[in-house]
Order: structure tokens, then sequence, then C-alpha cells
């Protein structure tokens, strides 16, 4: 709720839902995830969740990573469920188009191969402009899709290329082994985590790799602003999984 470049962000409403609503009872659909909870420090998110019979989990609000909440939130869950998490999914409160497709792509690699110890969604950026938005998070990757280098500058360089250069931002659906996600929030935070503002890159500087999974959805737009806002909220109108929840409780 106090996000400095949005106050009250996760309870701004589209069509008449809060976001937070959105991001839960999306994520919800899809068939691999065993459980969803919001982890909040805001008691107003907590009473919305459970309003709408979802689960919420309280954690400190001391944390400036959303990656260290996570950790917090599943020893708390395990704690209270006495079962042990396998892979925990990160998916941030401004994505409200997220879809049960684009979680499931993002969980796959970490499925079939049991090196991955965490992976990103990315999506194309769409054009100059969206490269240069300090809100996007542009990433750089290598030839087989693990993460180079996040940043909020516009990377790559279009100085020669302009346009014609691969542009890739990140989508914020992370899912982690679960004892790497632990292990990642015993590490020391770094310099371009913080000068960035990016948890991944505590990860690439810690000399660990980020598996980088493009969305299978063309069309994804976080929300950064009360602009970024009503945008999602044009483009939400004609969203195909909208009437599968919008009826319910708001």
């Amino acid at each position: 709720m106090g996000s400095s470049r949005f106050p009250g962000k996760p309870l701004s409403k589209i069509l008449g839902m809060p976001m937070i609503g959105h991001v839960y009872l999306r994520c919800k659909m899809s068939a691999l995830l065993s459980d969803v909870y919001v982890a909040t420090c805001d008691q107003e998110i907590m009473d919305y969740v459970k309003s709408i019979g979802g689960k919420a989990i309280m954690t400190k609000d001391t944390h400036e990573r959303a990656s260290d909440r996570t950790a917090e939130a599943l020893l708390k869950i395990e704690a209270n469920s006495g079962t042990k998490a396998d892979i925990v999914v990160m998916i941030q409160g401004d994505e409200p188009m997220v879809t049960p497709e684009m979680i499931d792509a993002a969980v796959k690699p970490l499925i079939d191969d049991a090196d991955i110890l965490v992976s990103n969604l990315m999506a194309k950026l769409k054009d100059a402009e969206e490269h240069d938005d300090k809100n996007e998070v542009k990433v750089v990757v290598r030839r087989d899709n693990n993460a180079l280098y996040f940043s909020r500058e516009a990377i790559p360089s279009r100085w020669k290329l302009g346009t014609k250069v691969s542009m890739l931002k990140q989508v914020c659906i992370i899912p982690f082994r679960r004892d790497f996600l632990i292990k990642f929030n015993e590490l020391e935070p770094t310099p371009l985590e913080n000068a960035e503002s990016v948890d991944m890159m505590r990860v690439l500087e810690h000399g660990f790799q980020v598996k980088m999974v493009l969305s299978p959805s063309a069309d994804t737009y976080s929300v950064d602003t009360q602009q970024d806002l009503s945008d999602v909220e044009l483009v939400m109108k004609n969203d195909q999984l909208i009437s599968k929840y919008i009826n319910l409780k708001v």
C-alpha cells in the first residue's frame, strides 16, 4: 500500500475489482500451483483477500525486495500447514493480466531440469518509448536464454541497430526452487541489485544463473503508475479470463 510511485496500488480497482483480487483469482486458475497466498504487510489487503475467500499471510513491513518477503511467507506457510514446498512461484501483485499459461511456462524449466534454480518470465518490448521507460525492467539474455543483466536503463543500446535490436522486459513471474529461495534470502544484497532495484541481480552477482522464458502472452502489462492502471483497464475489458471470476464479490 505504501508504493512510492503509486500509493494504495494493490487495492486500486480495475473493472470494479481491486487489482490484487484480479492477480489472486487468476493465479488460482493455474493447475500447476497447489496453493496460492497473498503475502502482505498491510491489514487492508489481508482483509480484502479474506473477503473474497482467499488466503493471505502477514509479513514484516521492512522488506525492500519481493523475494525476501516471499521467503518469509514461505516459512510461515510451511510452519502453519506442516508441509514443505518444492517450487515457490513469486508473482508480483501488480501483474493483473497474469494467465495460467504464463505461470505454467515459467515453472516448466524447473520441472524439466533439476539443475535450474530460478526462472523468470520475459516479454518483448513494444517500442522505443517502452524501452526507455525506467519503470520497465529490461533484460539481456545469452543464446541459451540465461540472463546476462537486468536494468531499468535502455539495454541493449539502440545506437547502431535502432529498434531492430531484440528488446526484452522482465515479467515478474519468478519460480524458485524452495531451498534456493531460502538461500537467496540469506545472501548479502549486492551493489548492482541496489543500483537497479532488481532482485535478480543478487542472483547473478553471486554467480548463479536465471533461466529466462518468453511469455506465451504477447499483451502483458504491469501497473506502476495511475496511467498504467487506466491503460490496463482498457485492455482488460476484452480479456477472456474476466468472465470466469469478475462476478465474484469485489
